[in-house]
């Protein structure tokens, strides 16, 4: 299932989708683990200047990773099955106005999830004064 959502990458509408498959998908192609990594970026983010364009090469890489799977899982049939290949399409972005969509697409997978958690409904048994025996 999962969340899915266009984002517009220089000048272009790419599908990007979000769900429990995607750290596993990460896993499996990069052999990292995307919340460690999502740590880093995010710490990367923090240190840098969006004015000047200014990040550091290792955040760069995982903001391109996380992307290309994103999108991989929005469009197997029409992403390359390399992340370079995939970046070959565009010409320069701004990865301060994509990376927070990303984001906001994966909060939204996760808010999904956790929602249905929330709304279980767990039996409990009823005071003997409201059970029908007295």
């Amino acid at each position: 299932m999962g969340v899915q959502k266009n984002i517009v990458v220089d000048g272009k509408e790419v599908p990007f989708k979000a769900s429990a498959a995607v750290p596993r998908l990460y896993r499996l192609k990069f052999r990292r683990d995307i919340y460690i990594d999502f740590a880093k970026l995010e710490s990367g983010i923090a240190e840098s200047n969006p004015e000047q364009s200014m990040m550091g090469i290792e955040s760069l890489e995982i903001f391109e990773n996380i992307a290309y799977i994103m999108a991989k899982h929005a469009d197997p049939e029409n992403v390359p099955c390399e992340p370079d290949e995939w970046l070959e399409q565009f010409g320069i972005f701004s990865i301060y106005e994509v990376l927070p969509q990303l984001l906001e697409l994966l909060g939204l997978n996760m808010e999904t999830q956790s929602t249905a958690k929330k709304n279980i409904v767990t039996p409990r048994a009823l005071p003997r004064c409201c059970s029908g025996r007295n």
